[in-house]
């Protein structure tokens, strides 16, 4: 197998192309890329469910809307906590994946962490991709691989995301912003 590059702390965004429905519009956080394969969240793909209700002494530091993300079609039934932390050094209970956006410890208690989180996303679930699967969809242009931002955890408009996230690309890319949801009725 030949060396992966890591991708790690970047997204992928969905081509409008893409026709598998997890991924429609999607714009998915990697937590981690190497030749084992890949791991990441979708970050605009909130549910109805209240954190507080799975989560009820995480729910004060979620993020607004204050709902679980699907973040991915793999292990629904378990829960991922991204964090933005500022600054250089991360309290008890976060690791670091990429900048100041890491992974908390939901095991831990929420003290730990209450004063230092600039934002908190709660996930059930996540996409996920075997060694070389992710290689060979991206070869394939299923996906647009782009730097990640900070905010992007904790958009306030997630349901926007896809297209907030091409518009601010520097290249063609930014073009595919105004690409109709339905190409049919153009």
């Amino acid at each position: 197998m030949t060396e992966v590059s890591s991708l790690t702390g970047r997204l992928l965004v969905a081509a409008p192309a893409l026709a598998d429905p997890n991924f429609d519009r999607a714009v998915v956080l990697l937590l981690d890329h190497d030749d084992e394969g890949s791991l990441g969240v979708i970050l605009n793909r909130p549910t109805p469910v209240v954190v507080e209700d799975i989560l009820e002494s995480w729910a004060a530091l979620a993020g607004e809307p204050g709902v679980v993300f699907q973040g991915g079609p793999v292990a629904l039934d378990s829960a991922l906590g991204v964090a933005v932390i500022p600054g250089d050094e991360g309290p008890l209970g976060w690791r670091r994946v990429y900048g100041a956006i890491g992974l908390v410890d939901l095991e831990a208690p929420p003290e730990l962490l209450g004063g230092a989180l600039g934002s908190l996303r709660i996930f059930a679930g996540y996409a996920g991709w075997g060694p070389g699967q992710l290689e060979d969809e991206l070869q394939d242009g299923a996906w647009y691989v782009v730097e990640s931002e900070p905010g992007d955890v904790s958009s306030p408009a997630p349901e926007s995301l896809w297209r907030s996230v091409l518009r601010r690309q520097r290249n063609e890319l930014a073009m595919f912003a105004t690409y109709p949801d339905d190409p049919s009725m153009n």
